[in-house]
C-alpha cells in the first residue's frame, strides 16, 4: 500500500486539481496510447510520486488486459484512486475534452463549409489514414503475433471479418478467438502476479460489472424495441467501446460498420475525420465526438458529439471500477491469459481487414495516392515525424495533387 500512497500531496487529492493536471496532459500528449502511458509515467511516477514503478506497471497491465482505451483507463484509475468517482471523471474530462472539442469543430467546419474545403485536402486526410493504420498493424503484429499459431489466428480473423463485414460478425470473431486461445496457447500464469495496491470493494466491483453486461446485452434489445435515434447511437457506440481489444485504432472497423452502412456518416467524412484524429492530442476514442457531430440526422453537432463520446467511454469506466478488486485473481489465471492471447492476435486481423476495407479502398485510387501513402508511412515509421505534422503535410500534399 505504501508504494501507491507514497509522496501524496494534499493539493492533488481534489477533483479540480486532478482536472487541471490531466487537462495539461490532454493538451500536450501526442503520439497514441503508448506515448500517453509514457507521459503518465513521467507525470505520476517520476514527478508527483503518486505511485511506484511496480504499482504503475501493474495498473497498466490491468488496463491492457481489459477491452477499451488503455491510456484513458489508466487515467480513470489514477483519478479514482485520488478522489473517488469525482476524481475519475475529472481525470477523464481533462484528458479527453481538448481533442474532442477540436474534432467537433472540424466536423462542424466540414458541415458548414464543406464545399469551400478543397477536395484534395480531404483526400489527403483519407490517404494518411492508410499510413496510420498500416503502422498500427505492423506494430501490433510484431508484439502480438509472435509465432505461427498467433499468425494463423490473425489471418483467420482477417478473412472472417472481410467475408462477414458487420459489427456482430466482428464480435463473433473476437469470441471465437478467445476460445481458440484456450485450445492453442499455454495456460501459464505470469510468475510476478500481484494485487494492485488500490482499495475497492468487491461488492461495488460486482455491481459495476453487472451494469456493464446489462448495458451490453440490454441496449441492442432496447434499441430494437424503441425506435429512438439517440438510443441507437448509444447502443452502437457503447458496443464499440466495450468490445475493442488492442487500443484505439481497432475501434475503426467497429465504428465504420456501425455508422457508414446505415448512412449516418458518409464514408468520405468518416475517413477524413479519422485522419484528422491523428493530428490532435489525447485518446483516439475521441473520434467518436467527430462522428457524433458529423451525423447526417439529429442528434448531431454538439449534442450528437456528447452522446457518442459518453457512450463509447462508459464501458471503460465500468470495467475499471469493476475489475480492480478482482485483478490479482484474473492476472494469475492461466486460462484468462491464454484466451487473451487469442483475442490479441484476432484484433490484429481485424485491423488488417480494416486497412483494406474501408481505409485502402476508400483512399487509394491512383498511383499518386499510393505514393502519398508510402511517403506518409516512411515519415511515421522511419523518419519518426510527429503524427500531427504528417497529417498536416499529407493534407497539403493532397490539396496540391488535386491540381495535377
Amino acid at each position: 500500500m505504501a508504494d501507491w500512497q507514497a509522496a501524496r500531496p494534499v493539493s492533488d487529492n481534489d477533483p479540480w486539481s486532478i482536472f487541471r493536471i490531466f487537462l495539461r496532459l490532454g493538451l500536450t500528449s501526442f503520439g497514441g496510447p503508448v506515448a500517453h502511458l509514457a507521459y503518465f509515467r513521467d507525470e505520476f511516477v517520476t514527478r508527483r510520486g503518486w505511485l511506484g514503478e511496480r504499482a504503475y506497471a501493474d495498473l497498466v497491465a490491468l488496463c491492457q488486459f481489459l477491452p477499451g482505451p488503455a491510456s484513458s483507463q489508466v487515467g480513470l484509475a489514477l483519478g479514482l484512486s485520488r478522489a473517488g468517482y469525482a476524481g475519475a471523471f475529472a481525470a477523464w474530462a481533462g484528458f479527453t475534452l481538448p481533442s474532442a472539442i477540436l474534432l467537433v469543430l472540424f466536423a462542424q467546419g466540414l458541415a458548414g463549409y464543406g464545399e469551400a474545403v478543397p477536395p484534395g485536402l480531404l483526400h489527403g486526410l483519407k490517404v494518411v489514414a492508410v499510413a496510420v493504420v498500416a503502422q498500427a498493424v505492423w506494430g501490433m503484429g510484431r508484439s502480438l503475433c509472435t509465432d505461427a499459431r498467433r499468425l494463423a489466428v490473425m489471418a483467420a480473423a482477417c478473412v472472417a471479418v472481410l467475408l462477414a463485414p458487420s459489427a456482430w460478425g466482428q464480435v463473433g470473431v473476437i469470441a471465437a478467438a478467445g476460445v481458440a486461445g484456450l485450445a492453442l496457447f499455454p495456460q501459464t500464469p505470469p510468475a510476478d502476479a500481484e494485487a494492485l495496491p488500490l482499495a475497492a470493494g468487491r461488492r461495488a466491483g460486482l455491481a459495476w460489472l453487472a451494469l456493464f453486461f446489462v448495458l451490453l446485452f440490454g441496449l441492442p434489445l432496447l434499441a430494437q424495441l424503441t425506435p429512438v435515434r439517440t438510443l441507437a447511437l448509444v447502443d452502437a457506440f457503447y458496443r464499440a467501446g466495450a468490445l475493442v481489444f488492442g487500443g484505439g485504432h481497432v475501434v475503426l472497423p467497429l465504428l465504420q460498420a456501425e455508422v457508414v452502412p446505415p448512412g449516418w456518416v458518409s464514408g468520405e467524412h468518416f475517413l477524413a475525420g479519422y485522419g484528422a484524429a491523428q493530428a490532435v492530442p489525447g485518446p483516439l476514442f475521441t473520434f467518436a465526438a467527430f462522428l457524433g457531430a458529423a451525423m447526417n440526422e439529429a442528434p448531431s453537432g454538439w449534442h450528437g458529439a456528447a452522446v457518442c463520446l459518453l457512450a463509447i467511454f462508459a464501458p471503460a469506466f465500468l470495467l475499471v471500477a469493476g475489475a480492480l478488486p478482482f485483478w490479482a485473481r484474473l492476472r494469475g489465471n492461466g486460462r484468462m491469459q491464454a484466451a487473451l492471447a487469442g483475442i490479441n492476435a484476432a484484433v490484429v486481423g481485424l485491423l488488417l481487414a480494416a486497412l483494406y476495407q474501408p481505409v485502402w479502398t476508400g483512399a487509394i485510387h491512383r498511383p499518386a495516392d499510393f505514393a502519398l501513402a508510402l511517403l506518409a508511412l516512411l515519415a511515421l515509421m522511419v523518419w519518426k515525424l510527429p503524427p500531427w505534422l504528417v497529417v498536416a503535410g499529407s493534407g497539403l500534399l493532397g490539396w496540391a495533387l488535386g491540381f495535377v
